[in-house]
């Protein structure tokens, strides 16, 4: 099964519609099968007591409230509509993370192929059920949860009847440094729980997604913006649009790299056993009627004659005609043991 790759834009839009729009076309562009905004009510979302996160204070030198930046990157239902609208007439799949009951049922109205939940609502009772009762499938961020904390959201969700459920391993510090990725903790995820799992990354870079691959992920997801240098929160721990390309590419190519397990030699390499392997020669001048010895035949490229494999069965044989020195060996009989194509 083919690696689900999420290009989240979240808020890197800005605020702004048509900035939105740009990112559908260079996420569908970059080869993403899907692309993911946030959906939410500013004043559903967070009290106007709430602080920035220390990263957001950073990246948008400002010390508003959480509340005050949010509402600059809010977009309206109708921008939703519009954008998944346009995700259809570009073929990519439309998602859209909600943060509040009421975006849980306006976003329910959407065709969207499942519910995508952030690491922060894992421990929302309300939410979880109101997701549940959806019967979706999920795929579910996990940064800042413990094993305990995760297997008891996925009660919650099992219990009011969610769809099939994915695990992403995570962080959600912004950019995430690399002694924090933990990725093997997506290999626990899948051992503790025995679900799918997948990666959300935030470190700068593209290498950890393409581990993340390599290690079995089924889905992976990865901010991307149109230029890091963009006022916002989260643009400088995203991919600009060519980076994101490189990154599916890499993930893309790992995923072929992978195969299928099964160990055996590959069409591209058939051509090299004849070349690479070795076949029993003359040493040197034999007659007709000679015996094969250790003394007169000995082990040589090409891999096209007799296998060495089958020395004993040469060893003590007469030979059936002249051979001139590195002369392949020929014997009645032992053609059908040559190297021969699976």
């Amino acid at each position: 099964m083919s690696i689900k790759i999420i290009a989240e834009a979240g808020v890197n839009h800005n605020g702004n519609a048509e900035l939105a729009k740009e990112m559908v076309e260079q996420a569908k562009g970059a080869g993403a099968d899907y692309i993911k905004f946030q959906t939410f009510q500013p004043e559903k979302l967070v009290s106007r007591f709430a602080q920035k996160a220390e990263y957001q204070k950073e990246t948008t030198r400002s010390q508003e409230s959480q509340l005050d930046m949010l509402k600059g990157l809010a977009l309206s239902r109708k921008d939703f509509q519009d954008l998944a609208e346009y995700c259809r007439e570009l073929e990519i799949g439309f998602l859209s993370t909600p943060f509040d009951l009421e975006s849980i049922d306006f976003l329910e109205t959407f065709e969207m192929d499942f519910w995508k939940l952030p690491s922060g609502e894992v421990t929302n009772l309300p939410y979880l059920e109101r997701i549940g009762r959806t019967g979706k499938p999920v795929v579910m961020s996990t940064g800042m949860c413990t094993l305990e904390e995760i297997g008891q959201a996925l009660e919650v969700l099992n219990r009011t009847g969610a769809g099939a459920v994915t695990l992403l391993h995570c962080n959600t510090q912004y950019p995430t440094p690399m002694e924090d990725v933990n990725l093997n903790g997506m290999l626990t995820l899948k051992q503790e729980f025995s679900l799918p799992v997948g990666y959300s990354d935030h470190t700068l870079g593209i290498e950890v997604p393409i581990g993340a691959a390599a290690l079995g992920a089924q889905v992976l997801e990865k901010h991307f913006t149109l230029d890091k240098k963009l006022e916002g929160p989260d643009h400088r721990a995203s991919l600009e649009p060519e980076e994101l390309k490189a990154m599916i590419k890499a993930v893309r190519n790992m995923e072929r790299a992978l195969g299928d397990g099964a160990k055996k030699p590959t069409p591209s390499e058939r051509g090299n056993r004849a070349v690479a392997r070795k076949s029993i020669v003359a040493k040197l001048s034999i007659q007709k009627g000679e015996v094969f010895t250790e003394e007169n035949i000995t082990v040589k490229r090409p891999g096209s004659g007799i296998s060495p494999m089958r020395w004993y069965e040469v060893l003590g044989r007469a030979a059936e005609r002249d051979f001139t020195e590195d002369e392949l060996i020929t014997i009645t009989g032992l053609e059908e043991h040559f190297y021969a194509a699976e």
